[in-house]
């Protein structure tokens, strides 16, 4: 029994692998720009979003990552000051220099004002286009 256990020990540890950076590495000079999108307003959905962006700042480290996180449609629940939960992982994520961004199409749709959004959340008038234009300038798009 001893045998198989240490068969399947050794097993384990060779289908770890660490993670091969590709070039440039992620540096403060040469940052990861990431940018992800909260379009849901399901409190587990937009926590995993959350929890996704933490997990790339834990990995590389937040001085090696530039990162936005777009609200629009139903997500930008997301950013209203109304949702403490939430606006509490919003806030540690600011504190780590992540930039929140509300989509103006949805608030003129959904009639919200910019008070009602959490402080230091930026407006950009289409989150889409937002998204669109980060990635052709390069940025990553995570859809967790």
């Amino acid at each position: 029994m001893k045998l198989y256990a240490l068969v399947f020990l050794m097993f384990s540890l060779l289908l770890h692998a660490d993670t091969v950076f590709a070039q440039p590495e992620p540096s403060i000079t040469e940052p990861r720009q990431i940018i992800f999108s909260i379009k849901s307003a399901n409190d587990e959905e937009i926590n995993h979003v959350l929890s996704s962006a933490n997990n790339v700042l834990k990995f590389y480290g937040p001085e090696n990552v530039q990162m936005r996180i777009v609200a629009y449609y139903h997500g930008i629940k997301a950013l209203l000051k109304t949702n403490k939960d939430i606006a509490l992982r919003v806030k540690a994520l600011m504190l780590l220099d992540v930039e929140f961004y509300a989509c103006g199409n949805t608030m003129r749709t959904k009639n919200i004002k910019k008070e009602e959004l959490l402080e230091d959340t930026l407006i950009v008038t289409a989150g889409i286009v937002e998204i669109t234009e980060r990635v052709k300038e390069g940025w990553i798009y995570i859809v967790p």
